[in-house]
């Protein structure tokens, strides 16, 4: 390969590999702005958060599109195209996580603050920041090409299962000692189930950014630690 091809494709995946940070630092402004406006009732920010996520596409469309013009031209090889289709892979992932902050701020005008319990926002407030250290951690990690990191990452997302059982549980108490709490537990419940499921994507993002650097899968059997299907009242 001519030095002038090397180069050219080395700036392609440095593009490609820029286009991940940045959906990355998108994608940890959104959460931490959605669940900011979520716990001060803040509907400005919550705009701003809903209004980001046709940023975040417009990117994943660009990484998209960079991507596949890569492989046709230059069709990569064994690292280099893992590194591809590990990107196409994660910026999906990170496309998701947008998503579901933006759904966190559509519920905040619903929401009101004085309907949120203030116990119930700070356990809000720990499940987020949970979340949002994971968000910010695997893309810092893959960054460093730490797969260790990345794989510890992984794990970790055991942490934020174990809460949001808890926060399922403490919702549903509320709902039923008080029925003027149903709407705003209601919503909330939902702005809960979208962080567990934001922890979920960037565990799916820990797992491709490991394959990409190492070649290797970490194991499936990663257990699950939600356990709110036991915690509903039976039928």
């Amino acid at each position: 390969m001519a030095e002038h091809t090397v180069a050219a494709f080395d700036e392609d995946l440095g593009q490609i590999s820029r286009l991940i940070r940045d959906m990355g630092d998108l994608a940890s402004s959104m959460v931490g702005g959605a669940t900011k406006a979520l716990l001060n009732s803040d509907n400005a920010l919550a705009q701003r958060v809903v209004s980001d996520d046709a940023i975040m596409d417009a990117r994943q469309r660009e990484l998209d599109d960079r991507a596949i013009t890569l492989i046709a031209k230059r069709q990569p090889m064994a690292d280099d195209l893992r590194h591809v289709v590990g990107s196409i892979r994660m910026a999906g992932d990170l496309e998701r996580i947008g998503d579901l902050a933006k759904n966190i701020a559509k519920r905040v005008g619903t929401v009101g603050l004085a309907a949120t319990p203030r116990n119930l926002s700070h356990s809000i407030d720990v499940m987020a920041q949970l979340v949002l250290i994971q968000v910010q951690g695997v893309i810092e990690e893959y960054a460093a090409r730490d797969s260790a990191a990345l794989a510890k990452l992984r794990a970790d997302d055991e942490r934020i299962d174990v809460k949001y059982t808890s926060v399922f549980r403490e919702l549903l108490t509320y709902m039923m000692e008080d029925p003027r709490n149903i709407t705003a537990c209601t919503h909330l419940l939902f702005c809960a189930k979208n962080l567990e499921r934001i922890g979920d994507h960037v565990t799916n993002i820990a797992e491709n950014a490991y394959y990409v650097l190492t070649g290797t899968q970490l194991p499936a059997n990663r257990p699950k630690q939600d356990e709110t299907a036991m915690s509903a009242p039976a039928a």
